[in-house]
Parts: C-alpha cells; structure tokens; sequence
C-alpha cells in the first residue's frame, strides 16, 4: 500500500486522462462540424439518437439540450402540470424535483433504501393519490432502482383512487442521468419506464462536451410529442401544434458523443474492475467494518457512475477534511436532501420526515473511480482513509 505520507494529486474525476486517449478521433469528429457549419440538430444528432436508441434498447432516442432538459420535457409529454403530484425520491440532484416544480405540480417524496440509496419500491403504492400523474424513480450512481415493483404500481394505476382515472396506468419517468448502460434483470436503464431520460453533463460516464442530454421511449406517440416539444412545439416549420421549449443537442455535442459511445462498455468493465479492486483492498486493509461499500442488487449491472462509501458514527467530514489534505479528491451526493432544500419548504417536509435520506446525506462520501484511476493512486486512497481511521 503507497504510504499516504507521499502526497499525490488524485482527483475525484481526470477528463484530461480520457481526452489523451482519444484526442484524434474527437479532433476529426469536431472539424467535420466545423466544415458542415451545421452546428444545431441535423445529421450527426440524428445519428446519435439512433446509436443510443440500439444501446438503450428502446424504439427512439430524441436529443435535447441537457438531463434537466430531458426531464422537463418528459413531464410535459405526460401532461403533467398545475396541481399535479409526481412520486420520486429525496435523495437526487436537484433537477429531478426542480423539473416537477416548474410546471406548477408537487414532488411528492419517498423515502429510499437503506442499501442502494434508491427510492424504496415498497413505500411507493402508498403515495398514489387522484393526483398522482406520474413517477420518477432515479437511478442513483449507476445503478438501477428496482423497477418491478414500481412498474406493478404503474400497472395498478389509479385504481385504488376510485377517481377518474381509476385503472389508467402510471407513467413511469427513469431518470437515468446517471445510469446510461446500467440494468435491472438484463433491461437497460431508460427502457423500462414511459420515457427514460440521459444526461450528457462531462461528468458522466458517456460525457459531452457541455451540456446535452437525451430521451428514449419504446412508445410512438411520446416519441412525436418530445420532437415537437423540443422545438417549440412546431411539427413543421413555424405552424406549432403545442407549447413547447427550445432544447435541442447541438451537432457538436453529439459529433463528441459519437466518439465516445463505442468506448462506452469497455470504460464501464473498468469502472466495475475498480469498484471491485476497492472493496477488496478494504478488506485486505482490515477496513471493512468500519467503510461500508456500494451494495449491488442481484440481477444489477451496476457502471459505478460514483463508488460512494458510508462511514458511520459522524465521522464522514472528518474523513473528506483528511482525504483533501492528503490530495484525494472526494464529493458528497448529496449533503442536504430535497425536502428539505429551503426552496421546498412550501411543502412543509420536516427533518425527521424522511429519515433514511436524511442519514444517508450525512454518512456517504464518494471516492475516484473512473478507468483512468492507476493503482498506485487506489491504493494512496485506500492508504490515506486506513490512516485516518486507525488514528
């Protein structure tokens, strides 16, 4: 184990790393771009959205211009709006709730799982209402929330409402921005639901460069929809059949993603390899009683988007304070859950409400994992937190 008295740089995430290793394909891919002067939708956006389309096993990929962006717009093809209620989890980024609240409808939140951090499927039906118009589970760190007991409340519907829409199926909104490959009982993430939605932010495991996102559906008529929504709502040129936003993915974004979408799988066996390379190096180290790893559900392909320990005991900040001092690049996702962001406060959740969520934000910590990650740099991580811990 490298002595972690040797300070190194290890950062959380080195995009400068991945770019060495495909600098000339992405520099022929950009100034094909720049020769069409076609920098908005077009070609290379079309065949990406076909390229994810195969890799996501769904029917259609529809490009827009962010994961937030993928959300909203699959909210508004479900005709979600004022004085609606969408099921999803307090324990995501922002977006996820944000994309609900701006189009006048309540989050409404459910408490997750202890072990994946995602939301519980068994506390989900009890959350239906008249007003449930839809369910957002997410897909946490790269791994896929457990979706059949989701997709049976979806089936069920609304039939224990007794309104009027009783036994009208849920639709079910994945947001897998995090999760692009993952699997749940050999189902891509994305797949399962209505519509799925990816992000292409230059953190993610398939990353652009700047903003992007995407929406897959194996349904024709949400597939219509979000191309008209994307532009405005406009089917043809100037004669708009719907409101709609402006998100479209720029040619250049998908040119970038195109590049990288064929390394995809091999990036994520080596993700998975150094997920697996820590939890054995905590072990060997004695450590793992004190450092609990990322539990991976039987039937998951887990592509370890974060590999996101939980220490116990309050001594998370602690231990982030050591590892930054000793160069190790850390994150915590997330530090305060979303009902209780003060932005959310009109929905008077109270610390206490949601107390799985409310532990996990204070015991995770997510450590470096990306292909990149050398061994000498995992084991100057698992080095500095065995020092930390044994005093």
């Amino acid at each position: 184990m490298t002595s972690p008295t040797q300070v190194k740089n290890v950062p959380l995430l080195d995009l400068r790393a991945q770019y060495e290793t495909i600098r000339d394909e992405m520099r022929v891919a950009v100034d094909r771009v720049f020769d069409s002067q076609h920098f908005v939708l077009g070609g290379e956006v079309q065949m990406l959205e076909e390229e994810i389309a195969r890799y996501s096993q769904t029917k259609f990929a529809i490009g827009c211009a962010s994961g937030s962006d993928a959300l909203l717009l699959a909210l508004m093809s479900c005709d979600v709006g004022a004085g609606d209620e969408v099921i999803t989890t307090p324990f995501s980024f922002f977006a996820t709730a944000g994309a609900i609240t701006r189009l006048g409808a309540k989050p409404v939140f459910v408490d997750i799982d202890e072990r994946t951090f995602n939301l519980n499927p068994a506390l989900v039906s009890d959350a239906v209402t008249e007003r449930t118009r839809a369910i957002i589970p997410v897909h946490l760190y790269g791994q896929c929330a457990e979706m059949d007991p989701i997709l049976e409340v979806s089936r069920q519907g609304w039939r224990q409402t007794g309104g009027e829409n009783a036994g009208a199926p849920i639709p079910i909104i994945e947001d897998a921005a995090q999760a692009i490959g993952a699997e749940d009982a050999r189902r891509r993430a994305g797949s399962m639901g209505t519509i799925g939605c990816f992000s292409f932010y230059p953190s993610k495991n398939l990353g652009g460069a700047g903003d992007g996102g995407m929406l897959v559906t194996n349904q024709l008529e949400h597939a219509r929809r979000l191309h008209m929504l994307r532009v405005h709502g406009e089917e043809t040129k100037y004669h708009h059949q719907v409101v709609g936003i402006n998100s479209r993915l720029d040619a250049l974004q998908a040119a970038v993603l195109r590049v990288k979408l064929p390394h995809l799988e091999e990036w994520t066996t080596a993700r998975q390899r150094k997920a697996q390379q820590y939890e054995l190096m905590f072990i060997d180290a004695g450590l793992s009683e004190q450092i609990e790893v990322p539990f991976v559900r039987a039937r998951a392909r887990h592509i370890f988007h974060q590999f996101v320990i939980r220490v116990r005991d309050g001594r998370r900040d602690a231990l982030r304070d050591h590892l930054r001092a000793r160069g190790v690049g850390t994150d915590i996702y997330y530090p305060v859950p979303l009902h209780l962001q003060k932005c959310f406060s009109f929905l008077d959740y109270q610390e206490g409400d949601l107390p799985v969520a409310e532990l996990a934000a204070k015991e995770t910590l997510a450590l470096p994992v990306y292909p990149e990650l050398t061994d000498e740099q995992q084991d100057y991580v698992v080095g500095s937190i065995a020092e930390f811990l044994r005093g």
